[in-house]
């Protein structure tokens, strides 16, 4: 199976499909029998996305700390390809060959820099010391920070943007919330420890055998 031009085993694309489909899944579920949204449904989603996240990710996470203290184990020099996924490539692409989106956009996604301080997070996957528990809390928080640093972009562009396409500085702020929403999401469901995948928690290490 391939990912983006990437090829995975099929053991690791069983996984990557299973596991976006059940974080899929479990948040219209919810929705889907709950008629009316209040704080108290909101928990229990949020709950039950937790209790999938460590079901699905604990085993890895304890993998990866047994890999680090390692004798033989040393972290690799810092790499990054932007915004993985594809996502920086494309953008380059269209920048290439639209150039009224390049003159707006740039060449690089406007968020490239939340990427880059993202991946130093994931390179790293949390101290060298640690339990399974804290790692898995450390990949959350890094993921969480890509979220806010890429809302933050859409809050410092949004006069701009708002100019350009005439439409409020509200609606720039709520498209690029919702960009914001989907990165999450896309690095909670395909950035797991211990995958074989370049953009994987701690894929500074070696890989998990």
């Amino acid at each position: 199976m391939s990912f983006f031009r990437i090829k995975l085993s099929s053991a690791g694309g069983v996984l990557l499909l299973s596991a976006t489909a059940l974080l899929l899944l479990l948040p219209v579920a919810v929705l889907f029998f709950t008629k009316n949204s209040n704080a108290e449904t909101d928990s229990r989603l949020e709950s039950g996305v937790d209790a999938l996240e460590r079901q699905l990710e604990m085993g890895r996470h304890k993998q990866l700390t047994a890999l680090k203290i390692r004798p033989d184990s040393a972290l690799a020099e810092f790499t990054t390809d932007g915004c993985s996924g594809g996502l920086t490539v494309g953008w380059q692409f269209l920048a290439g060959k639209i150039k009224s989106f390049q003159s707006i956009h740039g060449t690089e996604p406007p968020w490239e820099s939340c990427c880059i301080m993202h991946d130093r997070e994931y390179h790293i996957g949390g101290g060298r010391e640690t339990t399974a528990g804290k790692s898995f809390e450390a990949r959350r928080e890094a993921d969480l920070t890509l979220r806010i640093c890429v809302q933050g972009i859409g809050l410092e562009r949004a006069p701009e943007l708002s100019r350009k396409y005439n439409v409020s500085a509200r609606e720039v702020e709520i498209i690029y919330a919702g960009i914001a929403d989907l990165m999450y999401r896309a690095v909670r469901m395909g950035g797991m420890p211990c995958t074989g995948l370049p953009w994987r928690w701690g894929y500074g290490w070696p890989e998990c055998e």
